[in-house]
């Protein structure tokens, strides 16, 4: 069905859950904004459910399962970090439901990537995050803390590092490895965002970013903060949701 109000879904990265979109959801609701941060099979409130067999298709379908059972249409669709490879799956899946998309210095693999391929092996991330699952995971998760904690996400307040430590949980190695699978359809979606957050120093960042400033489809922002700004600096991922739903109701 239709709604009159904006819609947005907020998908979180690695580690974290749909808590981390505190500071960024009640502005939103209280503009009348239908506001969704639903948590991922395995992490946060749903880490009970974390098990080998949750994936990257796991994820996908926690948000397509939102979209079909709250009935939403003209959804703005914004992924933070890991989160940027489920909602690329999601729009290819569902792209009339989608009006826009909004990666918040998040990964944007092709067809075919993983998100772990996305990023590359310059800094030694893929061996890393397979060498944690190895050694305190099973070999299938990957434990949130050192070096994936709070600092590691650019959060430096006292207060603000130790809630998001508190909250961080361990991630399915399955969904950073598992390659995407894109029909194409999800290039209906007209209206694109990719938010660099610069303080972030990640190898793949300024090569993605610049190629998207040439891409007349993309509209692009460099921020001068960490990677995490729904915590570190939520009013700006407010006003870049807002100017996002502006743009796509007037064209």
């Amino acid at each position: 069905m239709s709604n009159t109000a904006p819609t947005v879904i907020f998908v979180h990265g690695g580690f974290h859950g749909g808590w981390c979109w505190r500071r960024v959801a009640a502005p939103l609701r209280a503009e009348g904004w239908q506001v969704y941060t639903p948590t991922l099979t395995g992490l946060a409130d749903r880490a009970h459910l974390l098990t080998p067999d949750v994936t990257l298709e796991t994820h996908v379908q926690d948000i397509l399962g939102v979209i079909e059972a709250e009935e939403l249409d003209d959804v703005i669709l914004v992924g933070h970090s890991a989160a940027g490879a489920v909602i690329t799956v999601v729009a290819d899946r569902a792209p009339a439901r989608i009006a826009s998309l909004v990666y918040l210095d998040a990964s944007l693999p092709s067809d075919g990537q993983s998100m772990l391929d996305f990023m590359g092996d310059s800094q030694g991330i893929p061996a890393l995050f397979r060498a944690q699952a190895e050694a305190h995971g099973d070999g299938w998760r990957v434990p949130a803390g050192l070096p994936f904690d709070a600092a590691g996400f650019g959060v430096e307040d006292v207060a603000d590092a130790a809630w998001v430590n508190r909250r961080m949980t361990a991630h399915p190695l399955a969904a950073f490895t598992d390659a995407v699978r894109l029909s194409g359809a999800g290039e209906a979606v007209a209206h694109r965002l990719y938010i660099r957050c610069e303080g972030f120093k990640i190898a793949h960042g300024e090569p993605l970013i610049a190629r998207l400033e040439k891409d007349p489809r993309w509209h692009t922002e460099r921020w001068d903060c960490g990677h995490s700004p729904q915590v570190t600096a939520p009013e700006r991922v407010v006003e870049a949701v807002k100017n996002t739903n502006a743009r796509s109701r007037a064209s």
